[in-house]
């Protein structure tokens, strides 16, 4: 009886906690098109930002 007890602690102890990324995946999986709305609009919100700091950051050469 006293082994099971302590079998039972090595294998809860030997299983690592599911990491960051696996519960983001499952999180995204499960809520299917929110997500994917929202990773379009971080993308173009991104790609808006490069294209306004390049768009900033030219340099202007006198002709």
């Amino acid at each position: 009886m006293n082994n099971k007890i302590i079998s039972d602690d090595v294998t809860k102890k030997a299983t690592p906690p599911p990491s960051f990324v696996k519960l983001a995946m499952k999180n995204m999986v499960r809520k299917g098109s929110q997500s994917l709305s929202h990773l379009g609009l971080t993308a173009l919100g991104f790609l808006g930002f490069i294209l306004l700091v390049a768009f900033l950051g030219k340099p202007h050469i006198p002709q």
